[in-house]
């Protein structure tokens, strides 16, 4: 017996270890960054380049958001992507809910064509997008990067898997007692998406956050850029100062992080809750 429990113990400690060698492995790079953000220009450069900073500075974030001017790409990436997280969560959701329970005349067969265009790759369609977008006047515009974004496939197929298992007797009693159906989804199916729709929130979030090509297209004038947008052209004008641009790279991935922090305990519980009735 106390053979078993000491294979067990010694088990555990592999495992564990094995999992704080791999974190500290995926960390690594993250905590690096970090710490040249915080290093005087040009220390990054030197061979083998230093862990930590020889003295800690404020001057990279500084100029990061004083001479480029940063801070004003950072509150449009907030405005895009809190305004696409919004209305791609009421869009999404009513969709999903639509095609899990509502019964309307071309249901599966619709639902069957907006799978299959998942295979389509995003970029066949930026060309035609774009001239749509020029048609309609929103080019150079924050509605230019937010309506072709708020309605997306992936976001329809998670809340209709998930709005299946709402029992269909719970609605009917709603619609027994007079409820209508905006009623219905706001008072009563909404509260129990609630797991599915903070998983919603952080990939839209991120996916909005981290988003470069389609606001690189559609966004012409340097005031209106996003964070990446704006990252990417510091990188072509600042090459060498790696110190800041790593300020740069520590400014777009905080705000993501920290979503995730707050809400990942109603992630994971969308997630496990998912596998079990899935």
């Amino acid at each position: 017996m106390s053979r078993e429990v000491g294979g067990t113990r010694w088990n555990a400690v592999l495992v564990n270890g094995g999992l704080l060698v791999l974190a500290i492995l995926a960390l690594g790079p993250l905590l690096w960054m970090v710490s040249v953000s915080f290093m005087p220009s040009g220390e990054a450069s030197h061979y083998p380049p230093p862990l930590t900073p020889s003295r800690i500075t404020l001057e990279n974030y500084h100029t990061l958001f004083g001479r480029t001017g940063m801070g004003g790409n950072f509150v449009n990436s907030l405005i895009v992507s809190v305004s696409i997280t919004l209305g791609s969560l009421l869009i999404n959701t009513m969709a999903g809910y639509a095609f899990a329970k509502l019964r309307f005349a071309g249901r599966e067969r619709i639902f069957q064509i907006l799978l299959a265009a998942l295979v389509i790759p995003a970029q066949v369609a930026m060309l035609p997008l774009f001239l749509l977008m020029k048609q309609l006047g929103l080019v150079n515009s924050f509605a230019g990067v937010v309506i072709p974004t708020l309605a997306t496939v992936f976001g329809i197929f998670l809340v209709r898997q998930y709005a299946r298992s709402i029992p269909d007797e719970l609605l009917e009693a709603a619609r027994i007692d007079g409820a209508g159906e905006l009623r219905i989804f706001f008072q009563i199916v909404l509260p129990m998406l609630k797991p599915v729709l903070v998983t919603l929130t952080i990939f839209t979030f991120m996916a909005a956050w981290n988003d470069f090509m389609w606001p690189l297209i559609v966004l012409t004038d340097q005031a209106h850029y996003t964070l990446p947008v704006a990252l990417a052209t510091l990188s072509r004008e600042h090459v060498m100062d790696v110190e800041m641009m790593m300020a740069g790279a520590v400014v777009t991935v905080v705000p993501v992080l920290l979503l995730f922090l707050a809400l990942q305990r109603y992630y994971i519980q969308g997630l496990l809750l998912g596998s079990v009735k899935g």
